[in-house]
């Protein structure tokens, strides 16, 4: 791999535009890049993972959205970083080999969640033989337990997994389990791994035992008040972190009232839902 920039701060989860009859909606993306920069101050983002309901989505729509991304966020974003997993291996390694093939900045990969590994050597097999398609790539471990049902801890999983899989750069850690992410930290920091946090309310824990930044949907919307955190907790001034912390929880409090209040009012009107958070539904 070349010389690259560290992935750190804030990366946002993106959003997968669609029109009213369910079709991508790639002309918004160049909006989307902007309004992420200039108005949310982030430079970062994930594409088709959780919030985008990448796995929701074709095999042709998953490439049509990684490729406007990458070509949209071209001398202004830092990173791009594109989720290949798939049930399918074959499928996942035709979207690794894309990814690389467009100039991603790196790839994300999810544990399979139906037929679930059990075993470290499984999931580190698996993702060895999709991350060999694209073998120039920086590569981060997609670690979501409460979705996949895959309890394999990351701490156990980081033994030895540089040796096997070289282009290994870190973990887009979504669990609430901080002592996993202590681990991680303490036992990998010679490596210089990269460890983002996923739970967003939940960030200046992860910070405190060492998270690197964060991968988030709230910070499509949040995402300067979140830098605001970040900046206060280097300083570090705590008091005014915790303050940043506890307005996102309460903006998330409010957004899942609303959800519930949705499902009860409109349950056949996925619609109105999509227009929230999918990573809160």
């Amino acid at each position: 791999m070349t010389s690259r920039k560290k992935l750190q701060g804030l990366v946002a989860a993106t959003i997968t535009p669609m029109t009213p009859d369910g079709q991508i909606n790639l002309p918004v993306i160049r909006q989307y890049v902007d309004y992420l920069v200039n108005k949310q101050t982030v430079k970062n983002v994930f594409v088709n993972g959780t919030t985008g309901e990448g796995l929701s989505l074709s095999i042709q729509e998953r490439k049509q959205l990684a490729e406007e991304w990458v070509c949209q966020g071209k001398d202004k974003l830092d990173h791009v970083i594109i989720h290949v997993g798939a049930l399918s291996l074959p499928e996942s390694q035709e979207l690794a080999r894309h990814a690389a093939a467009i100039g991603a900045g790196g790839i994300a990969v999810i544990a399979p969640f139906f037929f679930k590994p059990t075993k470290k050597d499984e999931l580190v097999s698996l993702l060895q033989k999709v991350t060999s398609e694209a073998p120039d790539v920086p590569f981060y471990y997609y670690h979501i337990p409460s979705l996949t049902g895959v309890k394999i801890r990351v701490e156990e999983l980081l033994e030895g997994i540089k040796e096997r899989i070289p282009t290994f750069q870190g973990v887009k850690f979504s669990d609430t389990d901080l002592l996993d992410l202590a681990q991680c930290v303490h036992k990998n920091e010679a490596q210089q791994l990269e460890f983002l946090y996923g739970v967003d309310e939940q960030l200046l824990g992860a910070l405190a035992v060492g998270a690197n930044g964060a991968v988030g949907s709230t910070y499509n919307y949040l995402g300067r008040q979140t830098n605001l955190m970040l900046e206060a907790f280097a300083k570090p001034d705590l008091a005014l972190a915790r303050k940043y912390q506890f307005l996102t929880g309460e903006f998330l409090n409010f957004v899942i009232k609303l959800v519930i209040f949705l499902r009860w009012w409109c349950p056949r009107k996925k619609t109105a839902l999509i227009l929230l958070s999918p990573a809160l539904l």
